[in-house]
């Protein structure tokens, strides 16, 4: 590899050689004698530097005159390297806190009919946490353990991406606080930045990490992705769909899990989910407006995804849902991932209404119906996700471990799901395997693409440990989640305090917030390691 090369050249007196290549005059004045000189030589350090003899001035007035120097940047050539391949995931981890709590329960204290939240909604539990943790303290656990858990070398690091919505300031980012894990190794030279739209923060970061591989900008090194959040939500209904947890992902070449280059995406203004009001966690929720925006986005993304994937493989043919083994969608709750598995169906339908997989629903299925008509047709939902249900357990049920568990993880969601997949297939049978993957965020952005498992993820499963982690979740009363909730609503804007959390409710190894100074600044300790 070469480097730029300059020379000097004085306006009057001696000139030392060009080099080879062309390049802009740029032209300085300096008022210094021939003794500074030197400090410009590194510019072109493969020369040694040459003895005062060229640059002498003859006079003292000379010595003391202004000068022009004039620099020539010759073109810079970096010989063409052979691309990185299979550029994806190399390894997973999970984070997620110590305690959930039973929809079953839920129902039961919020005095609503039996199964709106575990039969209407598709929850089971919901992960929580108090004031002791923050999206902070999650990224530093959950890329801590990454790295422990992998052996990474922090320089090995040479890009860092977040996605969250979780925010505890609205200028300072997640990522710079994440660079105390590399502190002590002397890295400070990590690219990356946070990305954030309600829950496709992740998706943003991951595009973005993976781009940076495979671009002509990347130095050699692998790069983490962070995806997470504590989702919240104001005493109601809905905090039936809260969750907390986040992921980090190892992304580099020679992966066992490919990204593929394809991507259909949607982006649109719309007011389904939004937080305006930035002294509380509490989002603002349109229902209604929220599962049309999912449906919607999901409708374009598919249709962007197969036309770009016919028209790169110079296909004909538009690909289906029987094109990918297995199919994991953002999960803001249950339901909403089964809904969405029968709508893709159903866009498979619209392509190949004759397919005998439909034969059932042809009579409710109105071809020459507006797509946007049918988003809340209640008996065309029922007849799809009727007709799907072989498939959503074959191909979608796999991938809800986490969610059933934790509930709602926003940017975490995704790719919790993906996790959960690696972890309730056998590794080895998944080699080979093509895998759909819709992330969506409200207000709204959203993309569709596919993975492809190339070889065996077993060591991620096996490190990851996922299943066994989860079960040994402990699961509280109702009142203990509710008064979780409260602390972190009294003490979420607070300046110079220490939470009331306990740390005996988190895991061993995991970071937590330590204190709050009356300059807001926020400091974290980790829980001891278990002996």
């Amino acid at each position: 590899m070469r480097f730029s090369s300059y020379y000097i050249e004085f306006h009057k007196g001696t000139s030392y050689p060009k080099r080879s290549g062309h390049g802009r005059d740029h032209v300085i004045s300096r008022s210094r004698t021939s003794t500074d000189l030197p400090w410009l030589w590194p510019l072109h350090r493969d020369r040694p530097i040459p003895s005062r003899g060229p640059y002498k001035r003859k006079s003292k007035k000379a010595e003391l005159g202004q000068r022009s120097l004039r620099f020539t940047t010759m073109s810079t050539h970096f010989p063409e390297s052979p691309r990185p391949t299979n550029v994806g995931i190399l390894a997973m981890e999970l984070y997620f806190p110590k305690r959930c709590v039973s929809e079953v329960d839920l129902e039961n204290y919020d005095g609503v009919s039996t199964g709106k939240y575990t039969v209407g909604l598709g929850q089971e539990f919901m992960a929580y946490t108090d004031d002791r943790e923050d999206i902070n303290s999650f990224a530093l656990s959950v890329v801590s353990s990454l790295m422990e858990k992998y052996d990474v070398d922090p320089k090995s690091i040479g890009r860092l991406e977040v996605g969250t919505e979780t925010l505890v300031d609205k200028s300072k980012s997640v990522k710079t606080v994440l660079m105390d894990l590399f502190a002590a190794s002397g890295n400070y030279d990590i690219e990356g930045i946070d990305s954030k739209n309600a829950c496709y923060g992740s998706t943003a970061a991951l595009f973005n990490a993976v781009n940076w591989v495979e671009s002509r900008s990347w130095d050699g090194r692998n790069a983490i992705v962070f995806a997470g959040d504590i989702a919240v939500y104001a005493p109601g209904n809905a905090r039936a769909v809260g969750g907390a947890g986040a992921c980090a992902m190892l992304i580099g070449p020679n992966a066992p899990i490919v990204i593929e280059p394809v991507h259909g995406t949607y982006m649109a203004n719309c007011y389904d989910f939004y937080k305006p009001e930035l002294s509380s966690e509490y989002p603002f929720v349109d229902g209604q407006g929220s599962i049309v925006a999912y449906l919607t986005s999901l409708d374009h993304c598919y249709d962007s995804f197969r036309r770009k994937h016919a028209r790169f493989s110079g296909s004909d043919k538009l690909l289906s849902l029987s094109d990918f083994d297995y199919h994991v969608l953002h999960s803001p709750y249950g339901k909403m991932v089964q809904k969405g598995h029968a709508r893709l169906l159903y866009n498979d339908f619209l392509s190949n209404p004759g397919d005998s997989i439909f034969d059932k629903v042809r009579d409710i299925a109105v071809i020459n119906k507006a797509k946007q008509e049918t988003l809340m047709d209640k008996a065309l939902e029922k007849a799809f996700v009727s007709i799907a249900k072989p498939g959503y357990l074959a191909t979608v049920a796999p991938g809800m471990a986490v969610a059933k568990r934790c509930g709602n993880l926003y940017t975490g969601s995704l790719y919790a799901g993906l996790a959960s997949l690696l972890s309730n297939v056998p590794p080895d049978s998944l080699v080979g395997k093509r895998v759909l993957m819709f992330g969506f965020g409200g207000g709204c952005a959203a993309s569709l693409y596919a993975l492809h498992i190339v070889r065996s993820p077993a060591e991620i499963a096996e490190k990851m440990d996922l299943l066994r982690r989860l079960s040994s979740m402990k699961v509280t009363s109702v009142e203990d989640y509710l008064l979780a909730m409260d602390m972190r609503e009294q003490n979420h804007s607070k300046a110079d305090r220490i939470p009331e959390g306990d740390i005996d409710n988190l895991f061993d190894g995991a970071y937590y917030l330590g204190n709050v100074d009356d300059q807001r600044r926020r400091m974290y300790a980790r829980r001891p390691m278990a002996q």
